[in-house]
């Protein structure tokens, strides 16, 4: 069965402590928090005070997805705010190795996530040292975006790259999930579903993130 992980871009934050609640009591297994700069893309979020509130509500694993320049100067910050992995971007590091040598040594899992232009072939001599891959499958910095169909394929190459690397990285998937085209998504060797406005929207966000967790069975 797939990891699921509500993105909490897409809650009510005027009933965040509502929210988080339901995501806690459901079938969810992650929390997905992004977290925006203005600057690595066209858009501002929240950072490690917010996650630091989120975190009380809950015990389940707290994906922490870094869509900011110069990630390594607030890795300790999101350490203390309760982050269980973070994640960084391919295209914002210069010095990948390090950045996911830091993320590990301050205890946490250590992820990577590639815009929708950039090839999986760039991971090859970092694939080992990654324990996600969070494959964005529309352009970072909005929720609500369509599901570019280019994807599958490159979950494909990915997972073949992990198979005889013998990485114990997951695949995660990010950006315009639907419960129709969850299968596809799964079947192409995805681990971990990033849902937004797919839960949220829902008149019943518990019921489909319980339909997620169940697509294929």
């Amino acid at each position: 069965m797939p990891l699921i992980a509500p993105s909490l871009l897409s809650a009510n934050f005027l009933h965040l402590n509502r929210d988080c609640e339901m995501i806690d009591k459901s079938e969810a297994d992650w929390f997905h928090l992004d977290v925006m700069d203005g600057r690595f893309v066209p858009n501002i979020s929240f950072g490690p005070m917010i996650i630091g509130f989120i975190r009380k509500t809950t015990r389940k694993y707290c994906d922490v997805h870094l869509m900011i320049e110069e990630p390594e100067k607030y890795a300790e910050a999101f350490k203390e705010a309760g982050a269980d992995g973070l994640t960084v971007h391919l295209e914002a590091c210069k010095h990948l190795h390090r950045n996911l040598q830091q993320i590990k040594s301050l205890g946490m899992k250590a992820g990577v996530a590639i815009n929708p232009h950039s090839p999986v072939c760039l991971l090859t001599d970092i694939i080992n040292q990654i324990d996600t891959v969070c494959m964005m499958s529309v352009n970072p910095g909005f929720g609500g975006q369509q599901f570019i169909p280019e994807t599958i394929n490159k979950i494909k190459q990915l997972k073949a790259l992990i198979l005889s690397s013998g990485s114990p990285a997951l695949i995660e998937i990010d950006g315009g999930v639907t419960l129709e085209n969850a299968k596809s998504i799964l079947d192409a060797g995805a681990d971990v579903l990033v849902a937004g406005n797919t839960i949220f929207k829902s008149p019943d966000p518990s019921a489909t993130i319980s339909a997620l967790k169940n697509t294929g069975r």
